[in-house]
């Protein structure tokens, strides 16, 4: 039986079974590239998503679980944006994401998925978070180069970026 997928707010079916992971589906079968395998057990945050604006691990969630959900990944994060900011056109990037380029904050690409989707979630709930907030809502996202300080100063540099000051 075919699953209605709302994915980066286009409709999708998806003719899995209703127990294959999320992740397998946004892959293989729409051959999207954000979300990414790590870990297989949702320890890692490098295949999250949002769903209906928070984020899931698309490595254990069942496709069955978000049908009809709108399901955002790193590819439509900027119409996100655009979306949430009231713009008219989605930019190429989000500030977040040129934040992260700006900082040097991704080095090996592993974690940037997980680690773009999970502040994104934060930034759209709370536009102006501290380094402590950052860091708790960031925890249990693994960056394996180890630069966490550079990706909570893109995450302060967004927020500011997103709040009219300069990055």
């Amino acid at each position: 039986m075919a699953q209605t997928l709302i994915v980066n707010g286009e409709a999708r079916e998806s003719d899995s079974d209703p127990d294959t992971p999320l992740l397998y589906v946004l892959a293989d079968e729409l051959g999207l590239k954000g979300p990414r395998f790590g870990c297989g057990l949702a320890q890692c945050g490098s295949c999250s998503v949002l769903v209906d604006g928070v984020e899931v691990r698309s490595c254990v969630t069942p496709v069955a679980a978000v049908t009809n959900a709108r399901i955002t990944t790193l590819e439509g994060l900027p119409g996100l944006y655009a979306e949430q900011a009231g713009l008219t056109d989605a930019p190429e990037l989000t500030p977040l994401q040129q934040a992260m380029i700006d900082e040097q904050a991704v080095q090996c690409g592993y974690c940037y998925n997980g680690m773009i989707v999970k502040a994104s979630e934060l930034l759209a709930a709370n536009p102006d978070p501290s380094d402590a907030q950052i860091v708790d809502h960031m925890n249990g996202h693994l960056c394996r180069c180890g630069t966490y300080p550079r990706i909570v100063a893109a995450v302060r540099r967004a927020a500011r970026a997103m709040n009219g000051g300069a990055q």
